[in-house]
């Protein structure tokens, strides 16, 4: 998924208070879904047993994952999912049961086999990444093997749900849920056969019975996948790389104003994304947000193109008859004009950080210089000719900063060879 802020705070090496009480509520929660029936000694062993599993999640995440604890509401968000289908998965069981008795049709004791477990990896796939995907798996099929108290309904809940993972990990439409889905009957049935035959149970009335819910469970992944994410998106303020690809469409109304109104800068900008793209992987930041941030990063413009250089055609110079002074404010503008933009073309946050970041504190030399060969030009503060900032807080930010200045040499330099570049 998109690269998180880099700039804040360190991650901790051992856990805040909000977080021990973050995984003490997630226990109990979790201990109490587990159990049917009430009864004080199993939940007191449901929760020590689901604490130590939510224990060994956040030594993973702190080892392989630390980004996620520098906002604490995408752990909120991680927790949320994982009781979420718990709780889904029990009300689905209660909703089939009940079916069942109303329509005179027995289960065979195949009802765990329909439970839409799968839904909580494919949605951390999507909003996290595989890797944290992986240990959400283990944690929520040993749940379940507990929940059903069936080692079988573990094997089952973990390899549906890693299938679910890997069959989004490359996701970029809303459709590709559809294909995944997919994936997950047949993950479904292939487990159900060999958990049959390993019961010897294959040629009983459980096997339809049993294929039947596998397969009911693969549609409410598909449904409930498709329903959840864009309400989860739009909640926690989560870049997925569906949205990201959607963002790209030249029939977003911010590109198309851009194409018809700024085409130097739309030719800027989409040059300046093929440039990011290709050393993306090399830094560590995803190709297609840098991409993305790229394509927006100088929206701003399209309030007064005629002003940036790129789109004059070798007309005139607007700034030949303002003062320096004038010219570097309507040039610093730009940056306040595309956050605004942005924010009212809804673009997700992270995105506007590049905007407002891919200028950092920098002083328009040109016409700092131009002011200071004026009359009283030596009492002038460079403060005057500097972008507001903040300086870059990402890689994507100082990428998109160094590409911006590699791209603009590129196209003022007479003979633009990779040496004069770098000089």
């Amino acid at each position: 998924m998109k690269e998180k802020k880099q700039g804040a705070k360190p991650t901790p090496e051992r856990a805040s208070g909000r977080e021990v009480g973050l995984v003490l509520v997630l226990g109990l929660l979790s201990a109490l879904i587990i159990q049917r029936g009430f009864s004080p000694e199993k939940i007191v062993g449901g929760f020590f047993v689901s604490v130590l599993l939510l224990v060994l999640v956040y030594k993973d995440i702190m080892r392989y994952k630390p980004i996620y604890f520098r906002d604490f509401k995408m752990l909120s968000l991680l927790g949320g999912l994982l009781i979420t289908t718990m709780a889904v998965s029990s009300l689905s069981e209660y909703s089939l049961l009940a079916l069942s008795k109303g329509l005179g049709v027995g289960l065979a004791g195949a009802v765990a086999f329909g439970l839409p477990v799968p839904i909580g990896a494919m949605l951390v796939t999507l909003l996290f990444d595989f890797h944290t995907a992986m240990i959400f798996s283990f944690v929520i099929s040993v749940l379940m093997g507990l929940w059903q108290g069936d080692a079988g309904i573990a094997v089952y809940a973990f390899v549906g749900s890693l299938v679910a993972a890997f069959s989004v990990i490359h996701c970029k439409r809303r459709s590709a849920i559809l294909v995944g889905g997919l994936y997950v009957l047949a993950a479904n049935i292939f487990t159900i056969f060999v958990l049959l035959l390993f019961e010897g149970q294959f040629l009983s009335l459980k096997t339809p019975v049993a294929l039947a819910l596998g397969l009911i469970s693969a549609l409410g992944v598909i449904a409930l996948v498709s329903l959840a994410l864009p309400t989860l998106e739009w909640m926690f303020k989560v870049t997925t790389d569906i949205s990201l690809l959607e963002l790209l469409d030249l029939d977003q109304p911010l590109m198309k104003s851009l194409m018809i109104n700024s085409p130097g800068t739309y030719h800027h900008s989409i040059i300046l994304g093929n440039l990011v793209d290709a050393v993306a992987d090399s830094v560590g930041v995803n190709p297609l947000f840098a991409r993305v941030c790229a394509y927006f990063h100088d929206i701003g413009k399209v309030k007064m193109p005629e002003y940036f250089i790129e789109n004059q055609g070798g007309g005139i110079n607007k700034h030949e008859k303002l003062t320096p002074h004038m010219s570097s404010m309507i040039l610093i503008s730009h940056v306040k004009e595309g956050v605004e933009l942005a924010r009212q073309h809804k673009l997700p946050e992270p995105v506007i950080d590049i905007i407002r970041q891919h200028h950092g504190t920098t002083v328009i030399a040109y016409f700092f210089e131009k002011a200071k060969a004026m009359p009283n030009g030596t009492e002038l503060s460079e403060e005057e000719y500097r972008y507001p900032g903040p300086k870059p807080q990402s890689r994507v930010a100082a990428l998109i900063m160094i590409a911006d200045a590699v791209e603009a040499a590129s196209r003022v330099l007479n003979d633009p060879t990779p040496s004069r570049i770098s000089a």
